[in-house]
């Protein structure tokens, strides 16, 4: 077995969403070491999320990595079944040698089971099964809402302003998708 470094290295799934930014500052303001990692999964706003990513990696001095899953993902009614455990288990894949924590931004108030404690805790065996309890997966937010993450954002200075949501991958917001509609709830586009 690989010996990972103990302590404070975490890898985020950054999206460039408000939640994964989020976790970016929360890590940092913990004096972490960070490294993220941003997936392409053909998802229409592709373009608009790397940039997002690379704009927020730029503000904070971070280390991203972009990897391409090489096929899209199907989604049904707002969700993208699996999505989050494919992605762990790819940073699983992925994971530094001196990083020993995975954190995701995930948050209460979504009826998905990967936005859940028993996804954690699921998760947490198989990363067990692979690493023998050296490696980690965190969701700080996990019992926030969404308004509480933003909250968290605004008391903490956290750059709102480079986030991008919109599902659809427009220009301006749609206004329409599950995304637009959290963030307008929230802050406006």
């Amino acid at each position: 077995m690989i010996k990972r470094r103990e302590g404070n290295s975490v890898l985020i799934l950054l999206s460039g969403g408000l939640d994964s930014c989020a976790l970016v500052h929360y890590y940092l303001s913990k004096h972490y070491k960070v490294k993220a990692l941003h997936f392409d999964y053909g998802q229409p706003s592709k373009s608009r999320e790397r940039q997002a990513v690379e704009l927020i990696a730029k503000y904070y001095k971070i280390d991203v990595q972009i990897a391409t899953l090489g096929f899209p993902l199907n989604e049904r009614k707002g969700e993208y079944v699996g999505r989050n455990a494919l992605f762990l288990l790819a940073a699983a894949n992925l994971l530094p040698v001196d990083v020993s924590k995975i954190s995701l931004g995930i948050h209460s108030g979504t009826p998905y089971y990967d936005c859940s404690h028993i996804f954690i805790e699921d998760c947490t065996k198989i990363l067990d099964g692979y690493f023998a309890g050296s490696v980690t997966l965190e969701a700080p937010f996990i019992d926030f809402t969404k308004a509480q993450i933003y909250e968290y954002c605004v008391r903490e200075r956290v750059p709102i302003y480079l986030t991008y949501s919109c599902e659809r991958g427009y220009k301006e917001p749609c206004g329409e998708c599950l995304s637009c509609i959290d963030r307008s709830v929230l802050i406006g586009f």
